[in-house]
């Protein structure tokens, strides 16, 4: 096989059984760390090895073994690794002892209801323990394999900062003992907002990549959204689980048409609504209608409203502006995000006109939090391009373009800057 058939396996590989592979490690272990480095040594040992031997008819089989193996020989070689990260210790049970007919790698609970695996590791690494930060960081890196770097950019902060963010979290675990064990039922909703977060943001870094070549990444999109399902079928009475299924299918439905052939992503006023998917868009609307009613909504039923009046608007000048500004407010009430502050700025522009609209994006700017935030300079672009202050509109796609880090973005920031050109020397 070529290296980059063995390339494109391991990858397919990493993408299918990364969570798979860091429970059953984990099991052996009993230590996230150990449990990560042993998984990534697999992955390593199959770029080696699949290039003379083929790939395997069970890639996932080969690499729990070569895993299992390496963890056996960690735990063996430093017996002073098993209590640092007690990631299984229950007060009152002993580990699973080596061997046994168990076939959770967790080790079993009488009221364990999570019978998925990846979700069961997200419920796990959500431990109330730990700063909510620290929990959206250690569960996207770990046991959804997100990289650090696309990790970081999700969260709005730089490489190094996340790095210390991931290594101050795994610290506290091991120096304060914190039994990151499988959580009971009754556990469960402690942990749920840290939980629904990891899986928006998990859809977020599917919807629109931090990096690489392609806008989406398919395998996190789809990935998310089985997670919100099975929360759904688990916390049925859940508004905010149902929001956020809503909101993954509200903004989902318009996958088949946010890029062109070419790849080039196409923006919200020039897709084909026809091709949206109305199964998904139907799902969204009757989960919303059963989450609004009651107390305010929460931040999830609130986004996906405002997703699914994109999604029912049969053209984009047909869009309810005005409804979606007044769904802003509410959310900046229960979610007080700059992130927020600036997708509500978006929505001004088309009721109160770009000037207005441009007085908030500057301001969300002088705030500080967005400054690496290629969407802001992004948006501040297009509304000076209506204002007719190209030149400064220019300077503000270059800014983008520079903090971009998806490929497919930059073609379409780079295609903006040069039909400027050409307009200004027509």
């Amino acid at each position: 096989m070529t290296r980059a058939e063995v390339q494109a396996a391991v990858a397919d590989a990493h993408r299918r059984e990364w969570a798979a592979l860091l429970a059953a490690t984990v099991r052996t272990t009993r230590n996230l760390d150990t449990a990560e480095e042993c998984v990534q040594e697999a992955f390593a040992a199959a770029l080696a090895t699949w290039g003379r031997t083929g790939v395997p008819a069970q890639p996932g089989a080969w690499l729990t073994t070569a895993a299992r193996r390496r963890a056996i020989d960690a735990v063996r070689r430093d017996a002073a690794l098993r209590p640092k990260l007690p990631l299984l210790v229950i007060a009152d049970e002993a580990a699973t002892p080596e061997g046994t007919d168990d076939t959770s790698p967790f080790g079993g609970q009488e009221d364990d209801v999570l019978h998925d695996e990846r979700l069961r590791l997200i419920f796990m690494s959500c431990h109330p323990a730990l700063a909510s930060e620290a929990q959206l960081a250690l569960t996207l890196r770990l046991v959804c394999g997100v990289p650090t770097t696309d990790v970081a950019r999700a969260l709005l902060v730089t490489d190094a900062t996340m790095s210390a963010r991931l290594t101050r979290a795994k610290h506290k675990i091991a120096v304060a003992r914190i039994p990151v064990r499988v959580p009971s039922a009754a556990e469960l909703p402690d942990r749920l907002a840290a939980v629904l977060g990891v899986v928006h943001l998990l859809f977020s870094l599917g919807y629109a990549a931090p990096s690489g070549d392609a806008l989406q990444r398919v395998d996190l999109v789809d990935e998310a959204v089985r997670l919100a399902r099975l929360l759904r079928e688990l916390m049925p009475d859940e508004r905010e689980v149902g929001g956020l299924l809503a909101l993954l299918l509200a903004t989902d439905a318009r996958r088949a048409t946010r890029v062109d052939p070419d790849g080039v992503p196409v923006s919200l006023d020039r897709q084909d609504r026809s091709r949206w998917d109305r199964t998904m868009r139907r799902e969204a609307h009757e989960l919303i209608v059963a989450g609004l009613p009651g107390a305010r909504p929460g931040r999830y039923v609130l986004q996906a409203a405002i997703a699914s009046l994109h999604a029912a608007a049969p053209t984009y000048a047909d869009t309810d502006w005005g409804q979606i500004v007044r769904l802003y407010d509410e959310l900046l009430v229960v979610w007080p995000s700059p992130v927020v502050r600036l997708n509500r700025a978006v929505a001004l522009s088309m009721t109160e006109g770009p000037a207005v609209a441009l007085g908030e994006v500057d301001a969300v700017a002088s705030d500080g939090r967005l400054a690496a935030y290629h969407y802001l300079p992004a948006v501040r672009a297009d509304l000076l391009r209506r204002l007719g202050r190209t030149g400064e509109a220019d300077d503000a796609d270059r800014l983008a373009l520079l903090l971009a880090g998806n490929e497919a973005e930059r073609a379409l920031l780079s295609a903006r800057l040069g039909a400027t050109a050409k307009t200004s020397t027509a």
